[in-house]
């Protein structure tokens, strides 16, 4: 394991202590604002770990909110009993940059239930996938075949793409937001190819499952390893 891997993955693992603590500590409580919750998290992030650096907006989103991929500016929605829910966040430790996101739900709905199920397991799903085919996948086969998993789950695919580059901060200013740093339905760079200055890149998987209908989504991201 690389000394990247290692920094990216405990950066990780921070991030999945903040979002374990934010469930132990009751955080997530109808009645509250999305903004409210976003603020509690923030505050909660800078007593575990003294880091005020987010390298992408802070998201968290609920209602019929969910059904909205990352660059949308939805109105804030106030959290209600029976709801779906979920956070988007890249905090930075030490410099280097995490991108954790899940799905939570209030009360008993069980299509909630099993959307926060699915989402979860179509990552690990993904991940085997990509762990299997990743000499020749481009980002374009991995995009079409995460579609594809949307719909042997029983939902549609919430985003025009499934993932992105992570590294050391500021990536996204030092590697450039074309395509092929995403995964993407015109990415047909094999993902397993240098960055351009001849560095290993590392992914972060992106689940986002929605069901228009029902007006939900659901959400599920880390870094593939």
């Amino acid at each position: 394991m690389t000394e990247q891997v290692k920094n990216l993955l405990e950066a990780e693992t921070k991030a999945a202590y903040l979002f374990a603590e934010i469930e132990n500590q009751g955080l997530i409580k109808p009645g509250k604002t999305e903004h409210q919750l976003n603020n509690d998290i923030f505050k909660l992030a800078f007593e575990l770990f003294g880091i005020k650096k987010y390298w992408h907006k802070r998201i968290v989103r609920s209602g019929k909110n969910t059904l909205l991929p990352y660059k949308e500016n939805p109105p804030n929605l106030t959290l209600q009993p029976d709801d779906i829910l979920f956070f988007d966040f890249g905090p930075v430790f030490d410099e280097w940059e995490a991108d954790y996101g899940r799905t939570y739900v209030l009360g008993n709905n069980a299509q909630k239930l099993k959307l926060k199920a699915d989402v979860a397991l179509a990552w690990q799903e993904g991940c085997s996938f990509y762990k299997d085919n990743k000499v020749d996948l481009t980002g374009a086969d991995f995009y079409t075949y995460t579609k594809q998993l949307a719909l042997k789950y029983g939902w549609q695919y919430g985003n025009i793409h499934c993932g992105h580059l992570i590294g050391n901060f500021p990536h996204e200013i030092v590697l450039g937001e074309e395509l092929i740093n995403y995964i993407h339905p015109e990415n047909d760079q094999p993902m397993l190819a240098k960055d351009k200055f001849g560095n290993d890149r590392h992914w972060i998987y992106e689940i986002h499952f929605i069901d228009t209908q029902e007006q939900i989504g659901g959400f599920f991201e880390q870094m593939m390893v």
